[in-house]
């Protein structure tokens, strides 16, 4: 559920949408809980590469990185 909430943040801020021709096609969604855990994790995996494609494949500003703004802790999960 995480990768389309992501996928559906990004379109509605930038207004474009995601081709997600691959994920789509498998006729699976997070709510399909009767699907097994391949078909899920297939799906997922699915999403996810098409949803970084689309953004390698725009033309996106970089943004500067400033050691300044950055903490010297590191956050572990034990």
């Amino acid at each position: 559920m995480l990768m389309i909430h992501i996928k559906k943040y990004y379109e509605t801020i930038t207004s474009e949408e995601i081709p997600t021709k691959r994920y789509n096609s498998l006729h699976i969604s997070p709510v399909h809980i009767h699907k097994n855990k391949k078909c899920h994790k297939d799906a997922i995996l699915a999403l996810g590469d098409e949803i970084v494609t689309h953004l390698r494949s725009t033309q996106m500003v970089p943004v500067g990185y400033s050691s300044e703004t950055t903490s010297e802790t590191v956050a572990a999960e034990h």
